[in-house]
């Protein structure tokens, strides 16, 4: 087994060492800023996008290359090099593809837009582009168009755009907006564009896709006057100033004489046009002044984890997954509060940002247990965005994209979010509106809880992907419960802590996986096949298999370890889910199955926790050695860095938070496992005048067991830190080895 790592460690350095292709990533002066690499997640089955945006900015202005597939989901992927414009909107490595809405690209020649494409290939206005020519970094983006001789630079505001076209000198400049475009799920259902005056056009455009109700309005202002327009709808060519209809688009015509560089600055509202114009920054174009503001905001968002080695390898993997960490949530709300739920009521946020793109199955697990360190300040402002989808149908979130909920994925994660949020100190929200929103959520009928309620936990015959979601819920059991003790409602904390040991039912001890359980409670799913994958029907697991999402027990491990029989019995096991063999079988295997390290998928959510888990039966050393063997396979810097799907920063936070040593396994205990941290320092910025550092004494890519700690000078002995200690500010020290030292941790229970 040994040289079968040495030899994927082998393969994985030749791998990174490489050149990094052609892409390159813009230099700028900004001290962490210069270590993000945009490209990293763009290729294989990353779903990232390179384009530009602030952190949680409402605009995500960014290449489309006009491909409806799975990996296009963002809209770009490495391997093309076909443009078919600029969008405004864009999802981070999400497994369904929405959005690239009001798309915007410059041409240098007259087109005829009447035609309805068959793809992208009867595109008039689409062009080749080669990533010689091809530059990102936070905040900017630039591209150079090959068919039509024009250079094209991004950047953008919170809720504000900015494009720089600049054509070859004396070719005509022109602008194509096709809201008409659409990929993957998204479909436009009525659109208009009106030329304002000179300088300005509006529009709205109405989809349904993925979000089945979303209403984008725009504004753009233009640097020079438009000197003529030609507008077309549903295939007909009008003369007008304006038009409504199915699908809407334009070519804009502008003076070449004068200058070669045209500027446009877009912005977008849910509400109104009116408010779309409130959100358009004022002032003139700007270009370079509104790029080194988003490098700023983005240095600073930088800065709030920073470390400390020698290999820059590294410090590109770490701060590239703190820039992704920080796409999303999306702000939506307007600048004067208003957003639209997916009703189509209007409501204010009062003294708060309000949120979408909450990707909360994947992202409880650690993205936002890292916004409570990096970002605590909008965590608050996303939990009061929560309450205000809740009160729609009074169900809390499950994935809620322009407001919309999606219901896509299992669980009730937004469940986790507040009471970690609460249990860390965090206020700014209605702790009591909270818990009743949680209750009720959890004592509805929907999605399984009729069966889960009636039968303590959901037979296999009664709902696909019983076990997975069974699991799911008694998390969510337990965290309801959490904030019931939290808030002195001792009733319903024993009533949820009770229901939160559905887990129980569906352990069998003699195979030690979770498995499909009969109605009558006394039979299994069979035949059964721990390897065995059948993608979102027929089956007990969600993206996975039994191998996989047997471990989601993160409330209650130490109980869990006894269902095992000891820990002996328990460790064996979960490290033969790292040494078995990878083959995954069935005839319709999910695709989101990927990053294997035997049966550990780390490409995907359900196991991301799994390898701390050694540190509660007595193998710290375990977690180390596999967490640290994660890291030096799943990531890496080239567009393919990133092992599955991004996930709207999950992917990323994994890595953020494992190296440097710490991970939220059970994210609402406000507790982090220790793993193997793999800076000599790394600085938690707390306040101003307030940090918390971890210092890894030693360590190296051989080092990578610790020898001993000690916290604030005073001995560590503790696999795990609460979330208080570190906001104490202090140091977390470490001794570093290359051998497990197999009595750090060690408890006696």
């Amino acid at each position: 087994m040994l040289n079968k790592y040495t030899l994927i460690i082998l393969v994985f350095t030749v791998f990174i060492s490489c050149k990094k292709e052609d892409r390159k990533i813009a230099q700028n002066t900004s001290k962490n800023t210069v270590h993000v690499d945009p490209f990293i997640g763009t290729g294989g089955h990353g779903h990232t996008y390179p384009g530009a945006t602030v952190p949680f900015g409402m605009l995500q202005v960014t290449p489309v290359n006009g491909i409806s597939s799975w990996d296009w989901c963002s809209g770009y992927h490495y391997s093309d090099s076909i443009a078919v414009g600029f969008s405004h909107l864009a999802l981070s490595g999400t497994g369904i593809g929405d959005l690239a809405d009001v798309l915007f690209m410059p041409i240098n020649k007259e087109v005829d837009l009447s035609a309805t494409p068959l793809s992208r290939d009867s595109l008039a206005y689409k062009s080749k582009y080669n990533h010689k020519n091809e530059k990102a970094s936070p905040g900017y983006y630039q591209v150079f168009l090959e068919d039509h001789n024009v250079n094209v630079e991004l950047t953008t505001a919170l809720r504000t755009a900015y494009h720089k076209y600049t054509f070859k000198k004396e070719d005509k400049q022109a602008v194509v907006i096709d809201l008409g475009f659409a990929i993957n799920w998204d479909r436009v259902l009525k659109s208009s564009i009106t030329i304002e005056d000179d300088y300005t056009i509006s529009g709205y455009r109405f989809s349904k896709g993925w979000a089945a109700n979303q209403k984008v309005f725009f504004v753009a202002k233009f640097s020079k006057p438009i000197t003529k327009h030609h507008i077309f709808t549903d295939g007909n060519r009008i003369e007008h100033q304006s038009s409504e209809g199915e699908k809407t688009s334009v070519q804009l015509f502008f003076d070449a004489n004068n200058s070669s560089q045209l500027f446009t600055k877009v912005a977008l509202s849910s509400v109104s046009i009116e408010n779309a114009k409130d959100n358009l920054e004022t002032g003139d174009f700007n270009f370079e002044t509104i790029k080194t503001e988003a490098e700023n905001t983005w240095n600073d968002a930088l800065t709030k984890i920073e470390v400390e080695t020698s290999v820059d390898s590294l410090k590109t993997i770490f701060y590239t997954a703190m820039y992704h960490a920080q796409l999303a949530p999306v702000t939506y709300s307007d600048k004067n509060g208003q957003f639209r739920k997916e009703n189509d009521e209007i409501v204010t946020a009062e003294n708060y940002t309000a949120y979408s793109t909450l990707s909360l199955w994947d992202t409880f697990r650690a993205e936002h247990p890292l916004l409570t360190l990096t970002a605590p300040n909008k965590v608050s402002d996303i939990i009061n965005t929560m309450l205000a989808y809740y009160e729609t149908k009074k169900i809390l979130p499950v994935w809620t994209l322009y407001a919309n909920e999606t219901n896509t994925m299992t669980g009730y994660h937004s469940i986790p979010v507040i009471v970690e949020a609460y249990k860390k100190g965090i206020r700014g929200f209605d702790a009591e509106k909270a818990f009743e929103a949680m209750k009720t959520t959890m004592m509805q009928d929907e999605r399984g809880l009729n069966h889960y309620k009636k039968h303590g936990y959901i037979p296999y015959s009664l709902l696909d992907e019983s076990v997975t979601i069974t699991l799911e819920y008694a998390y969510d059991d337990w965290c309801v419960a959490q904030m019931a003790k939290a808030l002195g409602k001792n009733d319903d904390y024993e009533f949820f802590l009770n229901r939160s040991k559905a887990y129980q039912h569906l352990f069998d001890n003699e195979t030690g996986f979770m498995r499909g359980k009969s109605e009558d409670g006394k039979s299994w799913n069979e035949p059964f096949d721990p390897k065995h994958s059948n993608h979102r029907e027929q089956t007990d697991y969600t993206e996975g298999n039994a191998w996989q999402h047997s471990w989601f027990v993160p409330h209650a491990v130490n109980d869990f370890i006894k269902l095992h029989g000891s820990n002996e019995v328990f460790t064996n096991r979960l490290e033969q889910l790292f040494t078995e063999s990878s083959e995954i079988t069935g005839d319709n295997v999910s695709a989101d199955i990927s990053g294997l390290i035997g049966q550990y998928a780390h490409g995907n959510e359900p196991s991301h926790h799994i390898a701390y888990m050694f540190n509660h039966a007595n193998q710290p050393w375990r977690t180390q050695y596999w967490a640290r063997y994660i890291m030096n396979t799943q990531y890496n810097t080239t567009p393919n860095g990133l092992s599955g799907n991004e996930d709207c920063g999950q992917m990323s936070a994994w890595y953020a938070l494992s190296s440097i040593g710490l991970y939220p396994m059970n994210p609402a205990s406000g507790d982090y496992e220790i793993g193997s941290p793999i800076f000599e320092k790394a600085t938690i910025k707390i306040s101003e005048d307030k940090s918390f550092v971890i210092k890894a004494e030693q360590v190296s890519d051989k080092n990578i067991y610790i020898q001993s700690a000690t916290l604030n000078g005073e001995t560590y002995n503790q696999t795990s830190i609460s979330h208080k200690q570190i906001m104490q500010g202090g140091t977390l020290h470490f001794v570093m080895g290359n051998q497990p030292n197999k009595n750090w941790g060690i408890t006696n229970n």
